[in-house]
């Protein structure tokens, strides 16, 4: 067995920075499906950034540094540089489309390179950096839904594909953090992009199905058919604002609610037939408390706004004509995913099979622990950086704005597309 070098990512999240340090593991029977091999993480709570913008660059820099250095002592490692996976409202999607001429007779890598650059170029990017540029599909001549081009015969070549980008100052702060506690940023992914890869196998994506990732501030929502990625949307809801709703009905403080939360609320729990109710006293959490509060009125509110998310999601899929149309469900990421019976909940919103999706439930997961929703988008994103030819290798492109298509290109549609 060989081993690869340590590769370092970072979840930057409103509500935690989850730094995960592992290594892949190629077996020789099995060389095209390396195992990740996780060996120290470091959770920190996050307290200098909200929605994927940095409010205080101090905060941020603390919670950042506490995050990396629990992982480094984890690991027994130091890294001098990592990846990172951003979320939030701030990212964007563009759905583009290009087409060229093909000057000799068979399509070259450079062929692909360009009219994957014509696809950046036919956007308006306005204070905007690329992040990733995924293509949906080509178009050979009258040939559609093709998933590798090169090598083919043709005249000309098509391109339909999401470009993946986010507000660049935003994205130098973040940079610009990272730098001052001493590390560099070699590559940057929308956690949308990275949380399927942890939890989706090639038959889910090959039948259909859509990966849910609720997050602190946002939902991020990326629904793959017959292999590749058919739509991408970032809900600006998340489940931050079910711990708001709950402390302005209960007149708590958010840290508070965030608790009852966590250890009382059902999101089932008011459509049974009588519940069986019970008064909660609010000391168990905070000595400070008189009051009592309702489990029943404690879920009503978490329900509200669970359901007003599953009808965003639900929207989205009618945009694209796939609500209850994938054989393969809904599989749910991301600290909101830990909401008692949200399962229950989404088959009877979304009308689709549902589950939570969980890292270690893939085989190429092996080492510590990390059998947590909230973990996906880490996970996925060593994953995502591992399948696209290592670490600073983007699919396609990053951080480039408008620019060129990068060297990984090849590698990119050959793994993408098997």
């Amino acid at each position: 067995m060989a081993v690869s070098d340590l590769v370092a990512f970072v979840d930057v999240g409103s509500a935690r920075i989850k730094t995960l340090v592992g290594s892949f593991i190629v077996d020789q029977e099995n060389p095209t499906r390396p195992k990740l091999n996780v060996l120290g993480v470091g959770v920190v709570r996050s307290g200098g950034i909200r929605k994927g913008i940095i409010l205080d660059m101090e905060e941020f820099k603390k919670n950042l540094d506490e995050s990396l250095t629990e992982a480094e002592n984890m690991a027994g490692q130091q890294f001098p540089h990592v990846g990172i996976c951003l979320s939030g409202t701030g990212i964007q999607i563009h759905k583009s489309s290009a087409m060229i001429t093909i000057p000799s007779a068979e399509i070259t890598q450079e062929d692909v390179n360009r009219v994957l650059d014509m696809a950046q170029n036919g956007i308006t990017l306005t204070n905007q950096t690329v992040l990733k540029i995924i293509p949906e599909s080509f178009t050979v001549d009258l040939e559609n839904h093709v998933k590798t081009p090169v090598g083919m015969s043709a005249k000309k070549l098509e391109v339909s594909a999401y470009i993946f980008t986010i507000p660049t100052t935003a994205l130098n702060n973040v940079r610009k953090g990272f730098k001052d506690v001493g590390i560099d940023v070699v590559d940057v992914s929308p956690s949308l992009l990275t949380s399927p890869e942890s939890v989706l196998t090639r038959r889910q994506k090959e039948l259909g199905v859509v990966c849910i990732d609720i997050g602190s501030s946002s939902t991020g929502v990326t629904v793959f058919e017959e292999g590749v990625l058919r739509h991408a949307a970032v809900i600006p809801v998340g489940g931050e604002y079910v711990s708001s709703d709950i402390a302005l009905g209960v007149r708590v403080s958010v840290d508070l609610a965030e608790k009852l939360k966590t250890d009382y609320v059902d999101l089932t729990f008011c459509d049974q037939n009588k519940p069986k109710d019970e008064e909660i006293p609010l000391s168990r959490l905070d000595k400070k408390e008189t009051e009592t509060v309702s489990k029943l009125y404690l879920s009503q509110i978490a329900q509200a706004r669970y359901k007003e998310i599953l009808s965003l999601i639900n929207r989205e899929l009618k945009l694209i004509g796939k609500d209850g149309m994938l054989p393969e469900g809904a599989i749910f990421v991301g600290g909101g995913a830990k909401a008692r019976n949200l399962i229950d909940l989404a088959k009877a919103e979304l009308r689709l099979p549902c589950a939570i999706g969980f890292p270690e439930d893939q085989d190429y997961v092996t080492g510590m622990s990390v059998a947590d929703p909230g973990f996906s988008a880490s996970i996925g994103a060593l994953i995502f950086s591992q399948r696209s030819g290592g670490i600073g290798k983007p699919r396609i492109s990053i951080g480039a704005g408008i620019g060129g298509v990068k060297e990984s290109a090849s590698r990119f549609l050959k793994r993408l597309f098997p």
